[in-house]
């Protein structure tokens, strides 16, 4: 793709769209199916660099992977993985190299786990010491906290139980739940969190996914998992992977802002996605929504405003940041609060929401964990582009922009490869221009 995308000035979008695999379910299935005893048939899996990631991975570690064409992979279940020595690359996929961290810190093999530089700047220290504490050999190759990381076989006598923050990343948790049935064998199995847990729902798909393949963890709310002794994946033989629901945020948000109707395919009422309840969000600020089993669509009477919110992102940070785009067409400040994690994804995404909105002429505050948008009092057209971080969903939230009837460039859009590769040209299909 080039180096940038010029939009064009939009009144609307409306329309019907079938969405990518979920990224999230697409990673952690792949990973389970490996990890269970037989051949599992995913259906639906995302074609992403995400996934490639993955997929390379478990090739590496000796995983046999078929392309049955299309979105359908068959994985060859391998219990634990063959391969006892390899050198993996990760990109910069934050649920790929913590999730592999953690199930190569159990396996008993010699590893190394690094990405790209930005990969080497994200934290990923709490899982470290998360894992030292199960008897795991893992460290940091460089700076401490973060990776390159070096695995090595962990120590014979490892504790039953371990802790972790739940206030920096619940990929973390989702690391160590999906693991820890290879430390089961000799008893139980504990993960206590410490302080509040953010981003729950992503706990929810996967304690979902993980009884999907056999393994029922117990729990006291959101503060002790126990996994019980003798816990095995086996493979459900079969499994749809859903609709990328937090990807469903743009063109929901498009729905609402420029009238729609806009129908999105692949999420239902029944997700098991908490992304999915960005509709619900979007329906307090004036939207329509309306839901089946298969599809949302959104829409919005235009005599009616876009209302502003304060809401606590805490659950959804990923869509999220949809809002604090679609806060451009409020009728007054919206205020996006609990979401530090923002800070460290594929950028640190609080400062780059406040740059970019403020070239469209927003007045932006941020804090530690929130951000405050309020709306131009005249949009401004940048000259140079909005700049996209490396991060896909900058690159996405910001093609919403176009609905103010303005053209809006993008600078390195391909970035959205990451998720959702052919996003601009659903976009771009779904358009109607100004009259």
């Amino acid at each position: 793709m080039t180096d940038h995308i010029e939009l064009q000035p939009a009144a609307r979008l409306a329309g019907e769209m079938h969405l990518p695999g979920s990224k999230s379910i697409t990673n952690r299935v792949l990973l389970l199916a490996a990890l269970a005893q037989g051949e599992t048939v995913l259906d639906g899996v995302l074609d992403s660099d995400d996934a490639k990631v993955m997929l390379d991975a478990l090739r590496a570690l000796g995983v046999g992977l078929d392309h049955l064409g299309g979105t359908r992979w068959r994985v060859q279940g391998v219990g634990r993985f063959p391969q006892k020595q390899a050198d993996i690359f990760v990109g910069n996929s934050g649920l790929s190299i913590r999730t592999l961290a953690a199930a190569l810190a159990l396996s008993g093999g010699i590893y190394r786990l690094h990405g790209v530089p930005r990969m080497h700047e994200r934290p990923i220290g709490d899982l470290v010491v998360a894992l030292q504490e199960w008897g795991a050999n893992i460290r940091s190759e460089q700076h401490a906290g973060y990776p390159p990381l070096l695995i090595g076989p962990p120590r014979a006598a490892a504790l039953r139980s371990t802790w972790v923050k739940g206030d920096v990343s619940s990929q973390y948790l989702t690391g160590l739940l999906q693991a820890a049935p290879l430390a089961a064998s000799g008893g139980d199995v504990c993960i206590k969190v410490q302080g509040e847990l953010i981003s729950k729902p992503y706990i929810e798909i996967t304690l979902n996914l993980m009884q999907r393949f056999g393994v029922a963890v117990k729990r006291e709310g959101w503060s002790r998992f126990t996994i019980p002794q003798g816990s095995a994946y086996t493979s459900p033989g079969t499994l749809a992977v859903e609709g990328d629901a937090s990807s469903a945020s743009y063109f929901l948000a498009a729905g609402v802002i420029g009238g729609g109707p806009v129908r999105v395919h692949g999420i239902g009422r029944d997700s098991i996605q908490g992304d999915a309840r960005f509709a619900d969000v979007l329906a307090t600020m004036g939207g329509r929504i309306t839901w089946s089993e298969q599809w949302v669509e959104a829409s919005r009477d235009l005599q009616s405003p876009i209302s502003a919110i304060d809401f606590d992102a805490n659950e959804i940070p990923d869509a999220a940041m949809t809002l604090a785009v679609v806060a451009l067409f409020a009728d007054g400040t919206t205020t996006l609060r609990n979401i530090a994690s923002w800070r460290v994804k594929e950028t640190d995404r609080l400062a780059a929401m406040a740059a970019e909105l403020r070239k469209l002429g927003a007045g932006v505050e941020e804090g530690a964990d929130w951000i405050r948008v309020t709306p131009p009092v005249q949009w401004r057209q940048s000259v140079s582009g909005i700049d996209t971080y490396d991060d896909h969903r900058m690159a996405m939230c910001f093609s919403l922009a176009s609905l103010s009837g303005r053209a809006i460039r993008i600078n390195e859009p391909g970035c959205v490869a990451k998720t959702f590769p052919s996003y601009f040209e659903v976009f771009n299909s779904l358009v109607r221009p100004l009259r």
